[in-house]
């Protein structure tokens, strides 16, 4: 549905991004991670053809974004980290105002607006000027402006900042429904909610796109080996020792022993030594009480990939531009 091929950015001597690759499925909600300054804004907007690419390409549902600009921008829904709104117009006329800007047809504007409030839960507020709301209330209007023309893709950057824990349960439960009929591409910095939203995620570091896969293949990549947390029965020597002679058990910490039992974390060469584990300890007496494989979550994984990209000096911090405005409406 998007296809983003060796883009690249440049603001005078820095360089955003690095010739990064990457596709967003039909259907498919794509979690896009980063640290701050990697470069997640500035992709975002270039492919909703707010910020042009100093090369590379974006096709968008078939349409070239910069070669057919008009066309790809009808098929996107774009909700910047900042909310695109007027602070002077009244929510339901704000919506009417962007419907009109996304060529809504004039019979379908009524029957839209009122569905985009509907789904985020703002039809009380219709009336409210917008500068009298919330941030959270503001970051709803924002993704309703996002919902109008029926965009096919839609690009949310940090789309629950500002939302109590209700309102982003609320938020991860539409974007999910969403997903059913729409391509997303999804950024935030809280991982557990990309955890929860997506099943595939890019991870981009300093303009360099360091991970592209599924969130369960990046986990099970991420961990080089594999982690089994165990308790048995009997005592610590007995246990210790029928470990350590088994073929394929690495390294055993962690050892604690009382009430006659012994837990321990074992690293294991492969996940198959388990098997061996088990029968080794219980011909030798020593039942099972308890054993799980442990591996890295996402919060780990992103850790791990983007460990050696912090910034070395205070010139990087001085060397670093910003990313472009979000604002596609320049609001305030």
């Amino acid at each position: 549905m998007v296809e983003i091929k060796n883009l690249t950015k440049h603001y005078g001597r820095n360089i955003a991004l690095r010739g990064i690759s990457f596709e967003i499925r039909d259907h498919e909600i794509l979690g896009f991670l980063g640290p701050n300054g990697a470069g997640k804004s500035t992709t975002m907007n270039i492919i909703a053809g707010y910020l042009p690419a100093t090369s590379g390409t974006v096709t968008v549902n078939g349409f070239d974004i910069t070669e057919q600009a008009a066309d790809a921008k009808k098929c996107i829904g774009y909700l910047p980290e900042i909310p695109p709104v007027y602070p002077d117009m009244r929510v339901e006329e704000y919506l009417v105002f962007c419907a009109g800007i996304k060529g809504v047809k004039r019979a379908d504007v009524r029957k839209q607006v009122e569905s985009a409030m509907e789904r985020l839960h703002i039809t009380d507020m219709r009336r409210r000027l917008i500068r009298n709301l919330s941030k959270g209330y503001k970051q709803r209007v924002g993704f309703a402006q996002a919902l109008l023309g029926d965009p096919k893709i839609l690009i949310l950057d940090e789309p629950t900042v500002g939302l109590d824990p209700a309102q982003v349960s609320e938020v991860r439960a539409l974007i999910r429904d969403l997903g059913k009929d729409h391509s997303i591409i999804f950024s935030s910095h809280i991982l557990a909610e990309v955890s929860a939203v997506c099943e595939r995620v890019v991870i981009i570091t300093k303009g360099e796109i360091r991970a592209v896969d599924t969130i369960e293949n990046l986990e099970r990549s991420m961990t080089a080996n594999t982690l089994l947390n165990l308790t048995a029965e009997g005592e610590k020597d007995t246990v210790l020792r029928i470990l350590k002679d088994i073929r394929g058990v690495k390294d055993i910490r962690d050892v604690t022993a009382a009430d006659g039992k012994v837990s321990c974390k074992i690293t294991l060469e492969t996940e198959n030594v388990r098997n061996e584990i088990m029968s080794s300890l219980m011909a030798n007496g020593c039942n099972i009480a308890e054993m799980s494989m442990a591996k890295l979550d996402l919060e780990q994984v992103f850790l791990k990939v983007t460990a050696n990209e912090k910034r070395s000096s205070l010139q990087d911090l001085l060397d670093e531009t910003p990313d472009a405005p979000e604002n596609p409406y320049d609001a305030e």
